[in-house]
């Protein structure tokens, strides 16, 4: 409406325009959400999940054990924050419900352990965004750049260290507190638990196991191959080059022909109930393509060919960028509020780093400030990413951890206003000092006294 002047039935077009460009540039996305629901749902029949879940309560000894497995499984799978989420989500999600741990307590470890890992994990799909989101022409080796980002990227480094210390002390707050004080399945999900008790199947974990590592290891594969490893292209090259949401959809399609392979033959389940896994892989899944599907138009809404949001923003900080020492906190509070807005990370630093580029000025004195105002821009998208609601990945963990997808983000919220607040520390030292490692000493330090803080004053959850 904004954008058409307030013409409805114009708007209304535009909006529906705008979907079907989105859905089709993102049709692969969709695939591997359907393949993995199917491959969720296969592995629930089979009995597998149930198999895993009752040896999973007999060897993890209670809640922090389960919660950092999952942390652990987060920070395993750093290839791809889509395939994060889901799979871990899948796999976890029995063994946290049977130690009644919160789905959106899970939900928020899945998200944390999601983008800023990926934005830290040289080899990643992120790292080959970075490189690709510096102008054509620049003579800056953008992998070797993003390198240099990664010790200074103060979001994705101290919700690591936040993470692990909610975990290991147990005392939640604000809206997370009152989550974690109460353990119930959502209502749209509680068909699905029920499914994964009363799995009549004589699935063993081997068969959860196989299916997930066939999918890891043909995701990888899938990547190098759409990167162009079998035209004689390095690792390297072919994780730069790769088109990730290809991979998932190729790599899932695989893992499905396996499972198949594996199960039929050995009557883990029968034909006709891996015929109605599609069914209720694909209704599992609707609720996060749907969401997908409106987030994605909205921020096509957002973007340069309608409302422009990010030129406008951009505009505004390449206006007041002549004052040097407050660049990198700038470019922090723009990049974490445009992609809270507009729900894309990798549009926020495509829309940022070549401002970036345009503001400083390139010469021997200035490139560690442009280091610093890239991994200000890297740390401020992931930030901004992880509270939206819009975002995908948000969408994508409460989908994984079968979380009420609004429940997730206002319990994940208040954890992301208190470590970005101490990223704005250590941007700040980062300005005046020009040195990324005292700003990162700084942030930290800010950290471990809110750490202390919640410590004394938040009892610990039993």
């Amino acid at each position: 409406m904004l954008f058409t002047g307030g013409e409805f039935l114009k708007s209304i077009t535009i909006f529906f325009e705008i979907m079907s460009s989105k859905i089709g540039g993102n049709i692969n996305i969709l695939t591997f959400l359907v393949i993995l629901g199917i491959l969720v749902a296969a592995i629930t029949k089979s009995g597998a999940t149930r198999a895993y879940g009752e040896w999973a309560r007999r060897v993890i000894s209670g809640k922090k054990s389960a919660l950092g497995l999952t942390a652990f499984l987060g920070m395993l799978i750093f290839i791809d924050d889509y395939f994060n989420c889901l799979t871990v989500g899948t796999v976890m999600r029995p063994v946290t419900d049977k130690f009644k741990i919160a789905r959106a307590k899970l939900a928020y470890i899945i998200d944390a352990t999601a983008a800023p890992i990926c934005i830290i994990a040289p080899v990643s799909s992120w790292a080959a965004a970075v490189g690709s989101s510096l102008p054509e022409g620049t003579e800056i080796d953008g992998f070797a750049l993003f390198l240099q980002t990664i010790p200074f990227n103060l979001y994705a480094i101290l919700t690591m260290i936040f993470m692990i210390f909610i975990i290991v002390s147990g005392r939640d707050y604000a809206t997370m507190g009152k989550a974690v004080k109460k353990f119930e399945i959502p209502a749209e999900y509680k068909n699905t638990a029920d499914e994964e008790k009363n799995s009549g199947g004589n699935g063993k974990i081997i068969d959860l196991v196989l299916p997930l590592v066939v999918l890891i290891a043909a995701c990888i594969y899938g990547m190098l191959y759409t990167g162009g490893i079998n035209e004689g292209k390095s690792i390297a090259d072919a994780f730069a080059d790769c088109d990730a949401s290809a991979a998932l959809a190729l790599g899932s399609f695989i893992s499905l022909i396996f499972i198949a392979v594996l199960y039929l033959p050995r009557s883990v389940i029968k034909f006709a109930e891996f015929c109605e896994c599609f069914a209720q892989g694909f209704k599992a899944m609707v609720p996060a393509i749907f969401i997908l599907c409106l987030a994605w138009t909205l921020s096509g809404v957002c973007g340069d060919s309608y409302l422009n949001l990010g030129g406008y923003v951009g505009m505004i900080v390449h206006e007041h960028a002549s004052i040097a020492v407050f660049l990198p906190i700038i470019f922090f509070l723009v990049a974490i509020g445009l992609a809270f807005a507009t729900g894309t990370s990798w549009g926020t630093f495509g829309i940022l780093i070549p401002i970036a580029l345009a503001v400083i000025t390139l010469t021997p004195e200035t490139y560690q400030m442009l280091v610093l105002c890239i991994a200000a821009i890297l740390s401020g998208a992931v930030g901004g990413d992880h509270a939206s609601p819009i975002s995908d990945t948000t969408i994508l963990a409460s989908a994984g951890a079968q979380c009420s997808h609004l429940e997730h983000v206002e319990t994940q919220v208040p954890y992301v206003l208190t470590v970005s607040a101490c990223c704005v520390v250590g941007y700040i030292v980062d300005g005046f000092t020009q040195n990324g490692w005292l700003g990162l000493a700084a942030s930290i330090v800010c950290l471990i006294l809110v750490m202390f803080i919640v410590k004394m004053k938040v009892p610990a959850n039993e």
